[in-house]
């Protein structure tokens, strides 16, 4: 355990480096991880880690928390070298990690959560009361008002995080690692959370902060380091003045000086139209229309009811009332597959819960739902064309995998999404409804998922696009629908479509 005093004060806003890492290799069959990487963090700072999917920042989390052992390089904590045999050994050392993905128990309590591992007892006994006193003294630094004898899985995501930030505190982490830590959270819950990373830096605490969000990193860095291919390739001493395309540049090796890529198409009749539709998420009924070749935004704050208007659109979920008219036609969708096999496919906000089987190669990914075309007696799979078509697809969107019997789950959020793109177009889908498309992808392959927009809407494809990031709606859609509690509240084209009016139109009134 480290003194609270030492935190304090220790190489606090000095050049020294607290964490400090040389010539890390991290390698994996067929796969170089890491390569020879260097990498320091100083107490009293927030060093915000940037790069492309498949970087190496996972990879370099892995190796803080003790996950993965370096076969060459040293890591070094005060001076001092470090030799982690698992996470355990990070954790007794003050290293902590934040992942995206949080490691709660839901079942247990706040408490329990916060000081698992090191509950409070006496004679081997349970100490109820000092549990409770010193999970109450963390969540009051933490700014939360939650009852400790809360069961977690009765918590919101942010709420949670907090909780994981509690945890590092409570076994006084002196290194911190934050993983995406923003991509689950409200406007609300990230200020917070931005409060309390400004709270740790002033501690002196070394706060590691990966992001592929460059408004964060401007926000609440004091450096960046960027890393690409395993390679740590350059430190930002300071962000202040640091141009945007020169950070872009630096993490995909290339400039991209606009990142949408927007062009102008022409549009056709009305493909898909929705007609008074209500359902849960919904405060009114619901009407709007998309035409060939258009990309239709839809805008609106946590809580707008946009997802949830994409799955009555998609048969995920039935409306109480109202039509989906597809060029011309009514249709009513009991479930997906109805709404599949007319034409219309979801790739969900939730990639990893509902758009893939994570642990099922690509293949099997690619060609769960077009199978009924291709195999034999309905029950038989064509492995062939199976085959064929995997490779094609990674092929045409140059899916970054070692090939089609690799699991989905570990590729690059990137590369997960393309294999979902692949899976509707082996399906000849005319309405792709992409629901926050780029959520946890990096900005170059951003760039290769707008640019896979544009082409199916040049197809005369119709794609019908959820995001929360309002440059992104606005750089990408042709118009833009604002919702607001609910409801419809703005059908703006992209001419009218300013960050002002769209902001003003979805905010609570």
């Amino acid at each position: 355990m480290h003194d609270a005093n030492d935190i304090l004060v220790a190489d606090a806003g000095t050049a020294v480096p607290y964490l400090q890492l040389d010539g890390i290799t991290v390698s994996f069959p067929g796969v170089l991880a890491l390569d020879h990487v260097s990498f320091a963090v100083r107490g009293g700072e927030v060093h915000g880690l940037m790069g492309e999917n498949g970087a190496g920042k996972s990879t370099l989390l892995k190796v803080l928390s003790g996950v993965n052992v370096p076969q060459s390089g040293t890591l070094k904590l005060g001076g001092v070298e470090q030799h982690f045999s698992g996470t355990k050994s990070a954790i007794e050392a003050g290293i902590a990690i934040i992942y995206q993905e949080l490691h709660l128990v839901p079942e247990l309590t706040v408490a329990e959560n916060l000081m698992l591992g090191q509950l409070p007892s006496r004679l081997g006994v349970l100490s109820e009361r000092a549990l409770i006193e010193r999970a109450s003294e963390t969540l009051e630094r933490l700014g939360e008002r939650i009852d400790p004898r809360e069961q977690v899985k009765n918590l919101s995501i942010g709420q949670r995080q907090m909780i994981e930030i509690g945890k590092a505190l409570m076994r006084d982490a002196r290194v911190i690692a934050f993983d995406e830590p923003t991509s689950s959270l409200s406007a609300r819950e990230t200020k917070q959370l931005f409060k309390i990373i400004n709270g740790l830096r002033e501690e002196g605490r070394a706060i590691v902060y990966v992001t592929h969000r460059m408004d964060e990193v401007y926000e609440l860095c004091d450096r960046v380091t960027v890393f690409r291919d395993g390679h740590s390739i350059e430190t930002f001493e300071s962000v202040d003045g640091l141009e945007r395309d020169r950070l872009i540049s630096s993490m995909v090796g290339r400039s991209i000086r606009d990142v949408y890529g927007y062009r102008e198409r022409p549009v056709g009749d009305v493909r898909i139209a929705a007609k008074g539709l209500l359902g849960p998420g919904l405060s009114e009924p619901v009407s709007f229309s998309a035409r060939k070749g258009e990309i239709l935004g839809f805008f609106g704050l946590v809580g707008a009811g946009r997802s949830e208007l994409m799955k009555l659109v998609c048969g995920a979920v039935r409306p109480s009332q109202g039509e989906i008219e597809l060029d011309g036609r009514s249709m009513r969708f009991a479930t997906p597959r109805d709404a599949v096999r007319a034409g219309i496919a979801l790739c969900p906000e939730d990639r990893k819960q509902e758009g893939i089987v994570a642990i099922a190669s690509v293949s099997d990914n690619l060609n769960i739902s077009a199978r009924r075309h291709s195999s034999f007696a309905s029950w038989l799979l064509n492995d062939r064309r199976e085959r064929d078509l995997t490779d094609e697809y990674i092929e045409k969107l140059s899916i970054k995998t070692r090939n089609g019997d690799t699991a989905i789950g570990t590729l690059s959020g990137g590369n997960q999404q393309k294999v979902i793109l692949a899976r509707w177009l082996a399906e000849q889908i005319d309405v792709f409804v992409m629901d926050e498309p780029t959520r946890g992808i990096d900005v170059g392959a951003r760039a290769q998922i707008y640019e896979l927009l544009y082409g199916l809407a040049e197809a005369g494809r119709t794609v019908l696009m959820v995001s929360s990031d309002l440059a992104e709606v606005i750089g990408v859609a042709d118009r833009i629908i604002v919702m607001k509690e609910g409801r419809v509240v703005g059908d703006l084209p992209k001419a009218q479509a300013s960050p002002d009016q769209l902001i003003k139109l979805a905010l609570p009134q």
